[in-house]
């Protein structure tokens, strides 16, 4: 693997310039799970850009550029503040409709365990002229250096997503529980895992403290 000097920032440090930019990212990064609203990525980063709260994605920069993202929660916060007329105008009224529904549904639902000390890791993408670089690596280890967190949680990974699951498990996490998912042959993959990792520190006098305050 070719590595690649990537610096890693909080998405509000940004500034709302990049906001196009990290969408971006994100609606290509899974762009397979938003097929049933559009299979135009433009279209997608249109409807939902808006949505995404820049506190809570850590961004991989390469040359200034966002090459990848990642999530970090903890307890109830959430990553998005969608509006439905917003999405419907880019992506109209039926499958506007759908995209406000799955993502309160279930991108915006909290980690059943959540408890202070444990953070959740999600929507860890790379940009594809990245991949093989290793952003993801950078931005793991960026997260799981943050103060204030011993136990760290990826949920709801694809059995077939090799790369990341060996991303995982080279950074220490293991997987703790498996679960079939509806449709999930017809999308091409078999169970959902979630994997854990709990690091040998204690959390410190920062444990309450949230990811987005300083």
């Amino acid at each position: 693997m070719v590595e690649t000097m990537v610096v890693v920032v909080r998405g509000d440090e940004l500034g709302e310039d990049y906001r196009r930019r990290v969408t971006e990212v994100y609606v290509r990064g899974f762009a397979e799970d938003f097929v049933a609203f559009s299979r135009d990525t433009g279209k997608l980063a249109d409807a939902f850009e808006h949505m995404l709260l820049l506190e809570r994605f850590y961004i991989a920069l390469v040359d200034g550029e966002p090459a990848g993202l990642a999530s970090l929660t903890e307890g109830d916060q959430t990553l998005f503040a969608p509006r439905w007329r917003e999405i419907r105008r880019h992506l109209g009224p039926a499958r506007g409709l759908l995209g406000y529904v799955v993502i309160r549904r279930w991108f915006m639902r909290a980690y059943d365990g959540a408890r202070p000390g444990l953070a959740e890791i999600g929507f860890v993408a790379t940009e594809p002229a990245y991949q093989g670089h290793g952003v993801a690596t950078a931005l793991l280890r960026h997260l799981l250096a943050h103060p204030g967190y011993r136990e760290y949680v990826l949920e709801d990974i694809k059995d077939t997503n090799a790369p990341a699951l060996s991303v995982y498990t080279k950074l220490g996490f293991t997987v703790y529980k498996r679960r079939k998912a509806r449709f999930a042959r017809r999308a091409g993959f078999s169970e959902l895992l979630s994997m854990k990792l709990v690091q040998d520190i204690a959390p410190g006098p920062d444990a309450a403290r949230s990811p987005g305050e300083v």
